[in-house]
């Protein structure tokens, strides 16, 4: 009887996914798709393999976003923050606006409030402390807190949402048609802003809005 052969290892097309490397190609799907375009399947696709070699490397997708929503936290660099707490909540609302406009799939995964970046709630934690430190009590500086989260959120939402709209269509939009028929009689007001509204409803005025926000936040104390 002939000896069989000693088996030298694993033959084929070596491995080639690694949690690393499945964290980049769902940052490069979400950067260029949207959140609603992750899904196991899609990023099998992107990544040239299939769903079940990405269940080996990462749970389910709650899992993979919450690794996503861990490295771009970690990567966020702190500021010097003011010793005014007022000044300190406001630069810290400011950094939470930049942090996530800088990155609008995220936008979109937090706004299911669920998952989070442990390594982020330094912000938040700065955020509650300075709204403690301007007289509110912790339960009124949760509040002050959830107010900012909603007001910026909110705000990026609608960023996000149209400009997707206006990269996915090539024509004026329904609202720039409806602005452009008003009736002067039925709504003087808005009839004279028509021609300027796209302009004035796009500008960033989120810092005015964030002073605004606070300050009517203290003013409770």
């Amino acid at each position: 009887m002939q000896p069989r052969p000693k088996r030298t290892g694993r033959t084929g097309r070596p491995p080639r996914l690694s949690q690393e490397a499945i964290i980049s190609g769902a940052q490069r799907l979400l950067a260029a798709e949207g959140a609603d375009s992750l899904s196991m399947r899609r990023l099998a696709k992107e990544l040239d393999s299939t769903p079940m070699a990405l269940y080996h490397h990462v749970r389910d997708k709650d899992e993979l976003l919450l690794l996503l929503l861990e490295a771009h936290a970690q990567s966020i660099r702190r500021p010097e923050l003011p010793e005014d707490p007022r000044e300190r909540m406001i630069a810290a609302g400011q950094l939470l606006h930049s942090v996530l406009a800088d990155c609008p799939w995220i936008v979109e995964v937090l706004a299911s409030d669920d998952l989070m970046a442990v390594s982020a709630l330094w912000i938040v934690e700065v955020m509650v402390d300075a709204a403690v430190a301007c007289g509110l009590t912790p339960e009124q500086a949760v509040d002050a807190y959830r107010t900012v989260w909603y007001y910026t959120v909110g705000e990026l939402m609608i960023r996000v949402t149209r400009e997707r709209r206006r990269i996915e269509r090539d024509q004026p939009s329904h609202r720039d048609q409806a602005f452009a028929t008003l009736s002067a009689d039925a709504y003087p007001r808005l009839a004279s802003l028509a021609d300027r509204w796209a302009e004035l409803t796009t500008r960033d005025t989120h810092r005015q809005g964030l002073e605004a926000v606070v300050d009517g936040l203290i003013a409770r104390v």
